[in-house]
């Protein structure tokens, strides 16, 4: 090998050397990028954990209260969900929170004999107290069996459907009670119903129930057909029945008591919101917490009210017992009652839902329920059946 090729082999290997080393500083200096990379990453998810730990300790023990009543009452109003609460709680707390959040009991049954039926379409020239009151009175042109309203909370949306003649409401039920209940919009397509709200409770348990087994007394064209278990004591409700003179009753009586007094048509829920026109007291939210709402009620003048409310599927929407009763006591009712709620929230106007349920498997649709109130189509009905919206502010 001559002097040149030695000296080139030699800056051969120099050169490769010094390019090992460069691909290795190269290397290295990748390695050091990706650590810094993640050391940055790990630092700031143990700060937005900090912080997260931080605002829900805040919320869970913090001095305020807003958070932890919601948590504790909506928790606690479930059959199955308890947990989230007493995960959290001790039961001093608890018990603490829902006598600060409670609604009172009525004692008694309700007297119907102040309920006078009024013919407002024989009247001309009508004056309205109210803004509220124009909404009910004021049919919708080829319409004369009910009237659709929206309802628009802070937290929540709804449906008001006013019933006109409440000698064609009706409590129909699932066909195979006893075994299982069926979605609402079956039922109303079932018993051909213009309007059909759920109604009555069932049991439930583990909150993987069927809506088979409706609690208390179901009564249907005067006849008894289910006479299940009570309802919860904390339920503070009992029957909810027309009577054969088309008047909504409300009382803690006996299947025997209810029939003897000419009920016809009767479910088992609560609570009693307004009896006799007097409401109860609520202390907070009421101790139900936020959820989606259905209630019946009933005008002086005979009118009845259908009423679901919904949430909007995130934390801390909804409607409380407060809201219910707010919105029955603007719309005039004289008697008035919360449905069963929840995922079985739902109401229906000619077979399809007007309001926004969402069962827990999820799709546009209420739980499987046993009850349902309905308003009877008859062989008059082809009105308009457009939703009207609620102006209100």
């Amino acid at each position: 090998m001559g002097k040149r090729d030695r000296i080139n082999k030699k800056l051969a290997e120099a050169i490769k050397e010094e390019k090992e080393e460069l691909n290795e500083s190269r290397r290295y200096r990748k390695k050091n990028k990706r650590k810094n990379l993640f050391k940055k990453f790990m630092t700031f998810i143990f700060i937005v954990g900090t912080i997260c730990c931080m605002v829900g300790l805040f919320l869970l023990y913090g001095p305020k209260n807003g958070f932890r009543d919601w948590l504790i009452t909506t928790a606690m109003s479930t059959m199955n969900h308890q947990y989230f609460a007493t995960w959290f709680y001790n039961n001093e707390t608890i018990e603490d929170c829902l006598n600060r959040n409670s609604i009172s009991a009525f004692s008694g049954a309700s007297n119907t004999n102040n309920i006078t039926f009024i013919d407002y379409g024989s009247m001309e020239n009508i004056e309205y107290d109210n803004e509220y009151e124009r909404q009910v009175l004021e049919k919708k042109p080829n319409n004369n069996d009910y009237k659709i309203i929206k309802i628009k909370g802070d937290k929540y949306t709804g449906i008001l459907a006013v019933i006109y003649d409440p000698s064609r409401i009706e409590v129909v039920t699932a066909q195979n009670l006893g075994s299982e209940g069926q979605y609402l919009t079956t039922i109303s397509e079932n018993n051909n119903a213009l309007v059909a709200i759920n109604a009555g409770g069932f049991n439930d348990p583990n909150g993987n129930g069927n809506g088979g087994y409706p609690l208390g007394i179901t009564i249907s064209d005067g006849k008894l057909i289910y006479d299940g278990a009570a309802l919860p004591p904390k339920q503070n409700g009992g029957l909810i029945g027309f009577t054969k003179d088309n008047k909504l009753f409300l009382g803690d009586i006996s299947s025997k008591q209810a029939l003897s007094k000419g009920i016809r048509s009767s479910v088992s829920f609560g609570p009693y919101l307004i009896m006799n026109g007097e409401s109860v007291d609520v202390s907070g939210n009421g101790g139900g917490g936020l959820a989606p709402r259905s209630a019946i009620g009933q005008r002086k003048d005979g009118i009845v009210l259908f009423l679901a409310l919904d949430g909007d599927r995130t934390m801390g929407r909804g409607a409380t017992y407060a809201d219910v009763l707010e919105i029955m006591e603007n719309y005039g009712a004289y008697t008035a009652v919360n449905l069963d709620g929840g995922t079985s929230t739902g109401l229906t106007v000619h077979h399809k839902y007007v309001n926004d349920p969402t069962a827990e498997k999820g799709g546009h649709r209420s739980r499987q329920v046993p009850t349902a109130f309905i308003l009877k189509a008859d062989d008059s009905d082809d009105g308009d059946y457009s939703i009207v919206a609620n102006k209100i502010n």
